[in-house]
């Protein structure tokens, strides 16, 4: 009849210790195992060539832009991007563009990198506006990307994500400061 105090015992210990791995897989799942989408930002902007008119027949602006994009990837995994794009836009119309190469973000880590970009009022379908603001000394624009791309965890798991950037970019025409704020 001792043996079966032992049996009990151990059955107890079986028990607490399968209910501990479920409790710890479960907060792996719930912390780092969750994936989370890459934080797409616009970092320092610095303009390398700029021409204006302010006729007021025909306001005209070209700009030679050159930006720091950062993919900040929070996860416990490698981001792996394809191809992205960006894409600079005056009152919603864009007047530049850029491919995104692709590339990775390592786990917890931030991809940097250089883009250039030409900017230029031609692909504008309506000047209208552009008098008044080239006036007021400061061109504001609106910058968006997007990446696509897997993140892989333990090499096991792979989710896809995207990051997506939302940004204002305010050019000063005097000094060719460019400052951004991005959502």
């Amino acid at each position: 009849m001792a043996g079966g105090g032992n049996n009990t015992k151990c059955l107890t210990n079986m028990a607490a210790f399968l209910i501990l791995q479920a409790a710890i897989i479960l907060i792996l799942a719930f912390t780092v195992m969750r994936v989370h989408g890459p934080k797409l930002r616009l970092g320092m902007v610095t303009v390398d060539s700029f021409s204006t008119s302010n006729d007021t027949s025909s306001p005209s602006f070209n700009m030679r832009l050159t930006a720091e994009v950062t993919i900040k990837n929070t996860n416990f995994g490698v981001f792996k991007y394809g191809n992205g794009t960006m894409s600079l836009a005056y009152n919603g119309t864009v007047v530049g563009d850029v491919a995104i190469a692709k590339g990775r973000a390592k786990a917890r880590d931030t991809a940097k990198f250089n883009v250039t970009v030409d900017v230029m009022s031609s692909r504008l379908t309506s000047t209208a506006s552009l008098g008044t603001d080239m006036n007021s000394g400061v061109l504001t624009l609106g910058g968006d990307a997007k990446v696509r791309g897997k993140v892989e965890l333990l090499k096991v798991m792979k989710r896809k994500k995207s990051g997506v950037m939302d940004c204002a970019l305010s050019v000063n025409l005097a000094t060719r400061a460019v400052t951004t704020k991005c959502k």
